[in-house]
């Protein structure tokens, strides 16, 4: 196998129409300027548009999507739900729980999905090594019933599943970085222990009570879901710890033959959906962390899938970030920088944990070492 880096991305991905911005996803803000969903085009075609300048996706090699057909889509949803979907698509409406589609949003969500499934195929079949999927809508929160959480078809989970049937895998990993608890994808496989899935959050954000340190799995899943709530404010030196106590261990016991990353950029310093202060350097440094376990477990294979990330002049570049790293640097004349000065080095957060996020390591630990005794607890 090779060393090519993968990108799907398709213009298509921009037409995803959230609409406005609503008050309790109902009600407009009374505004004389309407106030556009957070979940916007920007964040996705700047990354891209980074990219280019960079000279990144010229390194990279060209995956087309394709649309997640009903049986795909059933590996994870309802029939009812589908229907559903495609009846809201006539007309634009909420798909479940702050999930807003436009006219002919089914088409777009399916091909979201049908983007991680596409990397997939090419992961897993040697045409590449890794791959970066740069789709949206997002689908970490979507349910089996209905779209959450501006997330319609649970993407990674239908990835995760596509991997496993169509492609015969065993052990398949699943890393979620974004701020919020990936409550979608952990419900499609609580009680699964063929699917590890970690996830990385900020305690108590969104959904309300979602992904505590003790929800662990269930049945012969038991252990294999590992929930890190952090405190508000974790930063850079936070995370990383909690890479090198809990998940790096974990993956490497586990012995994945592949790892998915739910990339949601919204931990980052100007995020207006969460407040956890990590910058560039963070985003590249987890990144190149998982970059290393996959070279060391499962052959180099590693799909990172775009989640969220609504700083319109932040987001993008930490997208472009994890994008270079997988790739190493371009070759064009603009550099890809770190917009937050050299206060994103002097954070004291970035500098090292605090107390708080310590104490909550600790106690992911200490859960997660009964099934992976390599966690020092």
């Amino acid at each position: 196998m090779g060393q090519e880096i993968g990108l799907v991305f398709d213009e298509r991905y921009l037409f995803h129409n959230p609409g406005l911005y609503l008050v309790l996803e109902r009600d407009p803000y009374p505004f004389a300027t309407p106030v556009p969903h957070y979940s916007s085009a920007d964040q996705v075609g700047r990354a891209k548009h980074l990219m280019d300048l960079a000279g990144v996706t010229e390194k990279m090699v060209r995956i087309d999507p394709y649309e997640a057909t009903d049986a795909d889509l059933l590996a994870f949803h309802t029939p009812d739900y589908l229907k559903r979907v495609a009846e809201i698509a006539r007309v634009g409406g909420d798909t479940g729980e702050g999930a807003p589609i436009g006219v002919g949003g089914d088409r777009i969500a399916r091909l979201s999905a049908g983007g991680v499934m596409a990397a997939v195929d090419a992961v897993v079949t040697g045409a590449v090594n890794k791959a970066y999927a740069l789709v949206r809508p997002p689908g970490h929160h979507a349910l089996a019933d209905m779209g959450m959480g501006f997330c319609v078809y649970g993407n990674v989970v239908i990835a995760a599943r596509h991997a496993q049937r169509q492609h015969g895998l065993k052990r398949v990993a699943i890393v979620d970085w974004d701020v919020h608890h990936g409550n979608g994808t952990q419900s499609g496989f609580y009680d699964d222990p063929s699917v590890l899935f970690f996830s990385l959050h900020q305690d108590n954000l969104f959904p309300t009570g979602s992904g505590k340190v003790t929800d662990t799995g269930t049945g012969a899943g038991e252990g294999y879901t590992v929930n890190i709530p952090l405190p508000t404010g974790t930063g850079n030196a936070g995370y990383l710890e909690a890479y090198r106590r809990v998940i790096v261990p974990a993956l490497k016991a586990f012995e994945p033959e592949l790892i998915i990353v739910s990339a949601g950029q919204d931990p980052n310093v100007m995020d207006p959906l969460g407040r956890m202060t990590v910058t560039t350097f963070g985003f590249r440094e987890m990144a190149r962390t998982l970059i290393e376990v996959a070279d060391e477990v499962c052959n180099g294979r590693l799909i990172v899938s775009q989640e969220g990330g609504y700083a319109p002049e932040y987001a993008p570049y930490c997208s472009a970030s994890v994008a270079e790293t997988l790739t190493g640097p371009g070759e064009a004349f603009l550099p890809i920088g770190e917009p937050y000065g050299d206060r994103s080095y002097t954070l004291p957060s970035n500098i090292a944990p605090g107390k708080d996020a310590i104490d909550a390591i600790d106690a992911a630990a200490r859960v997660a070492s009964a099934t992976w005794p390599v966690i020092t607890s």
